[in-house]
């Protein structure tokens, strides 16, 4: 018997989808076990997807949870992508990871010292 229900490939789907920049890359990552479809772990990059799925992997620094709504024949552009899926992940407000200064680069030797201070304070 035949699954009525229409499938694309994992990996095709994610690069159609402007997730990676290449299926080669897209297949990577699946591959490497990073992918999850519907909360299982998936490591074949032929694992067949379709509409409804839920699908979490890593991109960048983030990790993105996103629900599968639709096939394309070919990559298109990303206004053409962003139909393919509904993004289910939080947005985090940017947050810068290291205190800026008002110097380009790393802190003097002055200011470093003012840095200890702070924190010296801030543990008592």
């Amino acid at each position: 018997m035949t699954d009525p229900t229409p499938k694309e490939r994992l990996d095709k789907w994610l690069y159609h989808a402007r997730f990676f920049k290449t299926r080669t890359l897209a297949a990577k990552v699946v591959t490497g076990g990073h992918v999850r479809v519907n909360k299982a772990k998936v490591a074949k990059a032929s694992y067949g997807v379709s509409v409804g799925d839920v699908l979490t992997f890593p991109q960048a620094k983030a990790i993105r949870v996103v629900r599968v709504e639709g096939f394309a024949e070919r990559r298109g552009p990303a206004s053409e992508a962003q139909v393919l899926y509904s993004d289910l992940s939080e947005v985090k407000d940017n947050v810068p990871c290291a205190p800026r200064y008002e110097g380009n680069g790393r802190p003097t030797k002055r200011d470093r010292r003012k840095l200890d201070l702070k924190r010296g304070q801030e543990l008592e």
